[in-house]
C-alpha cells in the first residue's frame, strides 16, 4: 500500500483555507463530505473524534507533517485526504515546526492493520525530503498527484 493508492485526485487540496488545527481538520472532513465520500450523518462524530484525539495528543509528527486520524464506526472503507498549507498551521508538532502538509485520514473502527498500514505509508511518502520539496512547490492539483504518484520519489 502506498499513500498514492489511497488518494482520490479530488480529496487533495493544494491550497488549504484554514489558518487553525481545528478549521484544518474541518475543512477536511467538509470536503469528504461535499465529494460524497462521508456521509453527514457520520462526518459529526468524525469531527468530534479527531478534535479528541487531537486534544490528547497531537498528531503533529515534525517535519512539518500532521497525520489526524480516527477509527470510525460505521464506516465501510478508508477515507484519506491530503491537503497543503501555504504558511503552515500549529498543530503543536514535537519539533514546534509549523505544519504545510496534512494527511488526514478516516478508517473503520476496529481495523488496526489498515490503520497502521495507513500511517507506514503516509510516513514512507512524507519523510522524503525530496518528496516534502516538490510537493512545496507545486502549483496544481495534477502537479501534487503526479509528485505522490511518483513511485521513486515516493520510495
Amino acid at each position: 500500500m502506498t499513500l498514492a493508492d489511497t488518494l482520490c485526485p479530488s480529496l487533495i487540496v493544494p491550497s488549504l483555507k484554514a489558518e487553525t488545527c481545528k478549521g484544518a481538520i474541518d475543512e477536511m472532513v467538509g470536503l469528504l463530505v461535499e465529494e460524497g465520500r462521508l456521509d453527514p450523518a457520520l462526518a459529526e462524530v468524525a469531527l468530534e473524534g479527531l478534535h479528541d484525539r487531537e486534544a490528547q495528543c497531537s498528531t503533529g509528527v515534525g517535519g512539518g507533517i500532521a497525520i489526524p486520524h480516527f477509527g470510525l464506526e460505521g464506516l465501510k472503507e478508508e477515507l484519506v485526504i491530503f491537503a497543503r498549507s501555504a504558511t503552515g498551521i500549529d498543530f503543536c508538532a514535537c519539533d514546534r515546526a509549523p505544519v504545510r502538509f496534512i494527511v488526514l485520514f478516516l478508517v473503520p473502527k476496529g481495523d488496526r492493520t489498515l490503520h497502521l498500514n495507513l500511517l507506514a505509508a503516509i510516513a514512507k511518502t512524507l519523510n522524503r525530503a525530496q518528496v516534502k520539496r516538490a510537493l512545496a512547490k507545486a502549483e496544481t492539483r495534477d502537479q501534487i498527484v503526479e509528485i505522490l504518484c511518483d513511485r521513486q520519489a515516493a520510495a
